[in-house]
């Protein structure tokens, strides 16, 4: 089976674009899908031999299904240039063969926060799916979040995706604003609505879930920080919810 990567960047080089490329050798092809770079992500690219198109932000769904459709073959990996495959979980996608059972895979992300893999907090495991058939899935048109539908069976495959999501708290911060800044403005399309008391209980309800129940504690101060980052995500999207919904 003929595999592509898809992976849409901005000012990718210093989230570790070089790493994620790297761990793509071996598969057919590596599609990038670039908005307006002007920090050697397409010389970095071009040098590892990933074909470039550039095109408009237009949110993450619609984005990465644009870079999807500039793939040659039906199967695509989707992944992000802060990500990066294991030789097991590449092992396991190169052996489906010709004819896999499934319409998609999904894959088990493990991501770090500050220096440290984070195996609870609700982050580990977590199970998305990123390889798939593209006449049988594709993103939705969510700004955020996004997901990709499936029309068919989705499998499991072995091995790892890494997520260097957040090494520094400059990097955490920059993405906190800017994400819920996004996914406020979705919920006000939907005319979703909130109240300054609603937004303190989903904010103390999101570090009671992490902490507690999914036992972030176990994670050390890194769970500790992670679950009342998580908290203070939850209050900026919904306090944004409420700011915008007043008269």
């Amino acid at each position: 089976m003929r595999i592509s990567a898809a992976i849409i960047t901005h000012n990718a080089v210093g989230q570790g674009l070089e790493r994620c490329l790297a761990s793509l050798s071996g598969l057919d092809e590596v599609v990038v899908f670039d908005q307006g770079s002007d920090d050697g992500t397409v010389q970095l690219c071009e040098r590892f031999g990933a074909r470039v198109y550039r095109g408009d932000w237009e949110g993450f769904g619609r984005t990465k299904q644009a870079a999807v459709m500039k793939t040659r073959n039906r199967w695509v990996l989707s992944i992000d240039a802060d990500e990066e495959i294991t030789p097991e979980l590449k092992a396991a996608i190169l052996a489906l063969g010709d004819a896999p059972e499934c319409a998609a895979y999904a894959v088990n992300r493990l991501s770090s926060f500050l220096g440290r893999w984070m195996r609870h907090c609700g982050w580990h495991p977590d199970w998305v799916v990123r390889l798939f058939d593209k006449e049988r899935a594709r993103f939705n048109e969510k700004t955020v979040h996004e997901e990709i539908v499936v029309q068919g069976a989705t499998g499991r495959l072995d091995g790892l995706l890494r997520h260097h999501a957040y090494d520094t708290m400059e990097q955490y911060v920059a993405k906190l604003n800017r994400y819920t800044t996004l996914a406020a403005g979705e919920a006000l399309d939907r005319r979703e609505r909130t109240t300054l008391p609603g937004a303190v209980l989903r904010a103390k309800a999101t570090f009671a879930r992490m902490y507690f129940l999914q036992r972030g504690f176990l994670d050390g101060w890194h769970g500790l920080v992670l679950c009342l980052c998580s908290s203070f995500y939850v209050l900026t999207k919904y306090l944004k919810i409420w700011r915008a919904g007043r008269p």
